[in-house]
């Protein structure tokens, strides 16, 4: 090995470390739903005004939230196993929250991708956790256009399973008072959710 190789091999690695930690923004990145939360983060994005309909049968539309932050999840009702996580953290919200003045502005929404949940199927889901609407909405879209629409805004990926369910991804999504998508978290921890929620929720 000649005197010259140990120099070379320390340059390549800088530059490689060096453009991993730009293309990551400073390692923070290394997904492409990492990038996606970044910059929804740093500039939050309008969403579609799908008309939807909840457990009890009322119609809406994001639009009604316009002036109150609303914490979002997509879901389908038979869900085992990301589903229930999911419902038990927005349950574990609406506990934090309690009564207090600075959470009374902020409300949950469980929106289902699943064309075959019904306005029953929505109420033994809010039931299951809790939901009272208008403060926690289990909704469907109203039709397959709001449905596809919502889920392009987004960024939900909804795959069947091949036996009756389907693969999606569990993240929350934070809407702020101006109707724009603010923040996708994680959804393992309800208290950084309601702090996001607080935080966008902020004057």
């Amino acid at each position: 090995m000649t005197r010259g190789f140990p120099v070379l091999l320390a340059f390549v690695l800088s530059i490689g470390i060096g453009t991993l930690a730009f293309e990551t923004d400073g390692f923070r990145v290394v997904t492409s739903a990492g990038a996606r939360q970044l910059s929804i983060e740093r500039a939050p994005q309008g969403v579609p005004d799908a008309q939807l309909v909840d457990q009890d049968g009322t119609p809406f539309t994001l639009a009604d939230y316009k002036g109150r932050p609303v914490l979002i999840d997509f879901i389908y009702t038979r869900c085992p196993t990301i589903c229930t996580a999911l419902g038990d953290d927005f349950a574990r919200l609406r506990q934090l929250m309690g009564g207090t003045r600075a959470h009374a502005a902020i409300d949950l929404l469980s929106i289902s991708f699943d064309p075959t949940d019904n306005r029953a199927a929505l109420r033994l889901y809010g039931d299951r956790f809790g939901a009272k609407a208008p403060r926690w909405r289990i909704a469907a879209a109203a039709d397959q256009r709001a449905r596809a629409a919502l889920l392009h805004s987004f960024g939900v990926v909804v795959i069947p399973d091949g036996l009756g369910g389907f693969i999606h991804n569990d993240a929350v999504y934070v809407v702020d008072a101006q109707g724009r998508l603010a923040r996708i978290l994680d959804s393992d921890a309800p208290d950084r959710l309601l702090a996001a929620a607080v935080q966008v929720a902020a004057p």
